[in-house]
């Protein structure tokens, strides 16, 4: 079972700068579990599973994001487990459609 599972919604320049792809690939070589995905309000929203260290860390990076983002403001809270039921069947970490 994973230590922490924490919900992000990240707002400011974060779609068409490669931010998505930037979050799985950090969650991936930080072997956490969880999702990523646009939203139609212009916001990316993801879900962190791992140990809570690890977990705070990608968020904290997630305050930065890649060079080329510009982030304005991140809202982080608790999830359940359930919300990992939203990955794609036999992915630890998954790029979702936009919603």
């Amino acid at each position: 079972m994973s230590d922490a599972i924490r919900h992000v919604t990240i707002r400011g320049r974060v779609q068409g700068v490669g931010y998505r792809a930037w979050v799985e690939h950090r969650a991936v070589a930080h072997d956490l579990e969880g999702w990523v995905r646009n939203r139609r309000d212009g916001s990316v929203e993801a879900l962190f599973a791992g140990p809570e260290a690890v977990v705070m860390t990608m968020i904290a990076a997630c305050r930065r994001g890649p060079s080329s983002a510009r982030v304005d403001a991140l809202q982080d809270e608790a999830a359940g487990p359930d919300m990992l039921n939203l990955r794609e069947a036999g992915e630890r970490f998954s790029v979702l459609p936009t919603i």
